[in-house]
């Protein structure tokens, strides 16, 4: 499925004006004729009327001046259009195109200076391109979204000066439009096809040898010793006058809820994103990759209040529809409530299904509210509840301390690490699958997880 087409961020095109009231200046060579012509300084001691040459250099060069400004084409005569080679995702480089079309009789030599906010690249492209007459020029720059959501991209502003570089014309474009950054999709791609393609295979050829195993009617066959009366199929029986069992093989289609937690926990920094930010990614990830292999999925995003609520479904339309969901996904300062999550997760689905919980544990002593909400969900659910590791605490707990400081830090993230197990193990005792997973291989953690649940049924 190519979801990069109807993502990628429309292009935008507009003609140029004048930037202020005046908009023309003198060009860099200019200003150095201008130093040459100081030569004329060092005979005029002797000679005044040397003066002349430097008053008679400066008329030429403003009138050259003067007829190199008139030879640039006015700034009507110019139109710039962006074009975006790819979607905006978050920590993925891609490229931004800039066209520039020279309506005028003489070349130009151009520098841009697009306004792109810090969430799309950390400096302002400053970018330069020449454009023959009446022909377009182009140039491109990079951009690496450093958050998600709605970016608005400003005007461009064009200085431009003719082949001579002695006059020039300053004009403003505007290209101001809102850019969505999207999770990171190449992730997502990566993760899912490679994921599923190298497991899916394993899991179909498992389905021929677990007939009965699930309950998805999959044919008719004559009685066996040992199938169970409640097998048997009364109306096919009816018909051919001996008795008819049914075969059952594992559904393929199961109901799946991501459910996100984007309180404050989820705002600390695992490398250049957030938890939260790696939560997401990883949600889309999952959801990919589930889509493929025939599960219906669903969202639930929460924080002090329910931030977005997607139920399950499946097909290319859903999958854009979870991808745009999760955009709108933001970090809390306050504590996330999850019994109000459990209450929302438990009322939205009714039968049984499989629940990927993401989250983080605070470090208390007490048993963390998200654990509790966790297990009220075991009864009816099947909970994959991963917790986001934080890399320099499990550095902290194994390295050789040096010093008295060093030692006392050792000890306490070995302490945070070990009740952090404790409380996973708990869980696991209740039935749940609990793992404590670094931010960058959570993504393929989780689908492997999720792979061997459905080849388990």
């Amino acid at each position: 499925m190519n979801l990069a087409s109807p993502l990628t961020p429309e292009r935008v095109e507009a003609l140029a004006s004048s930037r202020s009231r005046v908009g023309i200046a003198f060009g860099s060579r200019f200003f150095l004729l201008l130093v040459c012509g100081l030569v004329w300084m060092g005979p005029a001691f002797l000679d005044a009327r040397f003066l002349y040459g430097i008053l008679i250099w400066d008329v030429l060069l403003l009138t050259a001046w003067a007829y190199d400004l008139s030879r640039l084409p006015r700034p009507q005569q110019l139109s710039l259009a962006r074009q975006w080679e790819a979607p905006a995702a978050l920590s993925v480089q891609s490229t931004v195109t800039l066209l520039l079309n020279n309506g005028g009789g003489a070349g130009l030599y151009a520098e841009i200076v697009d306004d792109v906010p810090p969430a799309l690249r950390a400096e302002v492209p400053q970018i330069e391109l020449t454009a023959p007459p009446r022909q377009i020029g182009s140039a491109t720059y990079s951009i690496i979204p450093a958050e998600r959501g709605d970016s608005q991209v400003e005007d461009a502003y064009v200085r431009y000066q003719s082949p001579w570089r002695l006059a020039e014309r300053w004009t403003r474009v505007p290209l101001r439009q809102i850019v969505r950054v999207y999770p990171n999709i190449e992730e997502a791609k990566r993760h899912a096809f490679y994921m599923t393609r190298s497991r899916q295979i394993e899991v179909d050829k498992r389905y021929a040898r677990l007939k009965g195993a699930g309950r998805e009617f999959e044919s008719l066959r004559e009685y066996r010793d040992g199938d169970e009366l409640r097998n048997i199929c009364w109306s096919a029986t009816a018909r051919r006058g001996k008795l008819v069992s049914k075969t059952f093989q594992v559904e393929r289609s199961q109901a799946i809820w991501l459910v996100v937690d984007c309180g404050r926990l989820m705002r600390a920094r695992v490398g250049s994103i957030s938890k939260l930010d790696a939560a997401v990614n990883t949600a889309l990830t999952l959801s990919e990759a589930m889509l493929l292999a025939g599960d219906r999925v669903g969202l639930l995003a929460y924080g002090r209040n329910i931030q977005k609520r997607i139920l399950p479904g499946r097909g290319s339309y859903h999958l854009r529809q979870m991808m745009e969901g999760l955009v709108d996904v933001h970090e809390e300062a306050g504590e996330a409530d999850h019994l109000r999550a459990l209450g929302v997760l438990l009322s939205s689905q009714k039968r049984r299904s499989l629940v990927v919980w993401l989250t983080d544990l605070s470090e208390t002593a007490m048993t963390p509210e998200v654990v509790d909400s966790a297990m009220r969900l075991m009864p009816q659910h099947l909970v994959l509840f991963a917790v986001i590791g934080q890399p320099d605490l499990a550095q902290a707990a194994s390295r050789d301390p040096e010093n008295a400081e060093a030692m006392f830090q050792a000890a306490a993230a070995q302490e945070v690490m070990h009740r952090r197990e404790l409380v996973l193990a708990r869980l696991r005792e209740h039935g749940a699958l609990a793992l404590d997973v670094d931010s960058a291989v959570l993504s393929s953690t989780l689908i492997a997880a999720y792979l061997d649940v459905k080849q388990r049924n």
